[in-house]
Order: structure tokens, then sequence, then C-alpha cells
């Protein structure tokens, strides 16, 4: 049996992910850093911990184009090795990405190849653009939204491009920790019965 494909994304609760004019060398926006507090307590053996320790145990990585690029194409490695499968419209002549990230344009064939690579693991999606993507396909499986006790006001949404489409979710757990309420919510498919 194959781990979910499931976002992690620290989120306010005014719905952005990151603050207005997020780019290379302010890659979380004027203002972002705040949504990522919570993480100063990934090494506690409290609620941030285990959610960070849980993220850290996923057996693949699937990421948008934007998210790679911005984190600075996490130089390789995202955590412990993994395979890292970056979803992307195009791919650059001679772009090679380093360590154990590929490019895959595809949707459905990334989704394969993370399956395949985490086993009985979760895949860890990060990116707006990935999660929107996943979604609107229907091969997102679960949300870990990680939010945020704050309104940024304005920078870059999580939700911003489904077509209009409306998605069923199902609250799996809540967890609270200092600063953030960690909620892990099943994404139901098209047609499929919440």
């Amino acid at each position: 049996m194959s781990g979910p494909i499931r976002l992690y994304m620290s989120m306010s609760l005014d719905g952005y992910i990151a603050g207005p004019d997020d780019r290379a060398g302010q890659e979380l926006g004027r203002g972002g850093g705040r949504l990522f507090n919570w993480l100063d307590d990934r090494e506690s053996e409290g609620p941030n911990g285990q959610v960070f320790r849980e993220a850290m145990e996923t057996g693949a990585v699937i990421s948008g184009r934007r998210t790679f690029e911005l984190a600075g194409r996490w130089q390789g490695d995202h955590h412990g090795g993994v395979p890292v499968l970056v979803l992307t419209h195009h791919v650059d002549d001679g772009d090679a990405p380093p360590g154990h990230t590929r490019f895959v344009t595809d949707v459905h064939e990334c989704v394969r190849e993370a399956r395949a690579a985490a086993g009985d693991r979760a895949v860890l999606v990060h990116g707006a653009g990935a999660a929107q993507s996943l979604l609107r396909v229907g091969l997102l499986d679960e949300m870990e939204i990680h939010l945020v006790q704050v309104l940024l006001g304005e920078g870059r949404r999580l939700f911003d491009h489904l077509d209009g489409r409306r998605t069923e979710l199902e609250l799996l757990r809540r967890i609270d920790g200092r600063d953030v309420v960690h909620l892990r919510y099943r994404v139901h498919r098209p047609g499929e019965a919440a």
C-alpha cells in the first residue's frame, strides 16, 4: 500500500503562504517569515516538533518549480536524500537539477514516480502551484495546513487558481501547537461523498 500524497503548507488565517513581493533574496515575501515561527520548536518534544518530524519522515517530495527555485533548489537535497520531483511546465536544455532532483512535466507521471519512490511513506508536496495542479486532477490525497494565527493582508495565496472548483475536505486531525494549529484534511475526490 502506498502512502498519501500530502501537501504540507504554513498559511495565515487569511490564506496567504508568503508575504507580498516574494522573490529571490526575499523568498517568503515581506513579513512572510512570520508563517514559519512555529519551526523554532522543531527540535522540541511538543506538538510542533512532532509535526516537523512527521514531515521529515516522508519518502519523496513533489515541488512546484517556483518553490524549488526560490528555495535555492535545496542544494539538491530536501531532506535525507529522498527523491525530489519538480513539477514544471518546461525544462530548458542543459538544466540539470542537483542531487536527487528531477524535473517532470506531466502531473500523473510525477505522482506515479513519487509514490513508487516513497513506498508506504507519505509524499510531501510543497508549493501552491503544485498543490493546485494536483487538486485539479484529483491526485492530492491530504492537506496538512499549519494555520498560523496572523492576518498577512496580502501576498501569495495558497488556493487562488482552482478554476472555481469546489472540493470537499474531511478533518482527520487537529494538533494545537505554540502559535499554530496543525490541521490535516482528507481530500474527497470529485463525486465522492464527504
